[in-house]
């Protein structure tokens, strides 16, 4: 704001000149933006509810459109694409990635959302409207070589080098069998016993290897169930209603190697609940916005919630700064 003067003689207004670079009427510096950018994405509150704070909080002296707002995503995302660039690389050397994709709108059409992350904890969001190996091509996976964790989505076993299934899917699976199924004795054992394998994973020490004469014993277990289950799906067939149980022992058979990996390597976890935990936070952002209007709206907000999450990782650093200073730079 400024003192403006009249001139009597030239019938002229003037005021003292404006720092440079604050070209509009209204100019907003990094904390602003920072503030409604991570109130509309990380918290998800609606537009309205940011621009009714704001104006609350100034005393009314700071009424700021809808479209700005809507726009810092966009924005960020294009501050951002430096350090994005640089974790994708970071990614592909990694030796173990998860990988999972959930349902997005865009105008009343399902597009879908996926991510890559990390076992410490860092993610990266990707947008496309198809699902499968369409939907891959705009991820890092197509070019990945490493073992990649997810829940039996058959596509991801075209990618990588290997694999490991999610365990949580498959005790969760087996408990619907057992419900379905409590005439079976395969699908109890077999719960117990990947129960029991977990167990003896997270129960390893710190940079310890597993004991070969103890994972040659599980395994065999696992080999003795299935036979068990072949027998007793022979002896009585699979009911005609429900033949989840049956599908999934035959899964468990034919991607047996993929179901016990976890046991072999250390760097494997058991479960993909890494990348589903992280897309928790995008379906609570949908869950507020209902349905987008545009795919670059989308595209904005996983390449914002990426690096929201890289940011989130650096020890010490702290969020709001961070963000506030991607929006004063230049």
């Amino acid at each position: 704001m400024a003192d403006i003067y009249y001139n009597s003689k030239t019938n002229e207004y003037v005021h003292a000149p404006f720092p440079e670079g604050l070209v509009n009427e209204v100019n907003y510096d990094g904390s602003i933006k920072a503030l409604l950018y991570l109130l509309n994405t990380e918290c998800n509150v609606s537009i309205d509810k940011c621009r009714k704070l704001l104006s609350d909080l100034t005393g009314g002296q700071l009424s700021i459109s809808k479209g700005m707002i809507n726009g810092l995503a966009a924005e960020f995302a294009k501050r951002s694409e430096g350090e994005l660039r640089k974790a994708c690389n970071e990614f592909l050397l990694a030796p173990v990635m998860h990988a999972d994709n959930t349902v997005g709108r865009i105008n009343g059409e399902n597009v879908f959302v996926h991510v890559c992350a990390l076992p410490d904890g860092r993610a990266l969001f990707f947008f496309n409207r198809k699902k499968g190996h369409e939907g891959v091509k705009s991820t890092l996976l197509k070019d990945y070589q490493g073992i990649i964790v997810h829940d039996h989505d058959t596509t991801y076993y075209s990618y990588g080098s290997g694999h490991q299934e999610c365990c949580a899917h498959i005790l969760r699976y087996l408990k619907d069998s057992i419900e379905n199924e409590p005439d079976r004795s395969w699908n109890k054992e077999m719960r117990a016993l990947i129960q029991e394998m977990v167990h003896y994973r997270n129960t390893l020490p710190p940079g310890a290897v597993p004991d070969s004469e103890k994972v040659a014993s599980l395994e065999s277990r696992y080999d003795a169930i299935l036979v068990k289950a072949q027998e007793e799906y022979e002896y009585i067939p699979p009911s005609k209603y429900f033949k989840d149980g049956y599908n999934l022992y035959r899964r468990m058979e034919k991607y047996r190697n993929s179901h016990l990996r976890f046991l072999h390597d250390v760097r494997v976890p058991a479960t993909n609940n890494e990348a589903e935990r992280h897309l928790r936070n995008y379906k609570r952002k949908q869950a507020q916005a209902v349905s987008f209007r545009s795919d670059e709206s989308v595209d904005a907000l996983c390449k914002g919630m990426s690096c929201l999450v890289l940011m989130r990782q650096k020890d010490g650093d702290n969020l709001f700064r961070q963000i506030a200073e991607a929006f004063g730079s230049h």
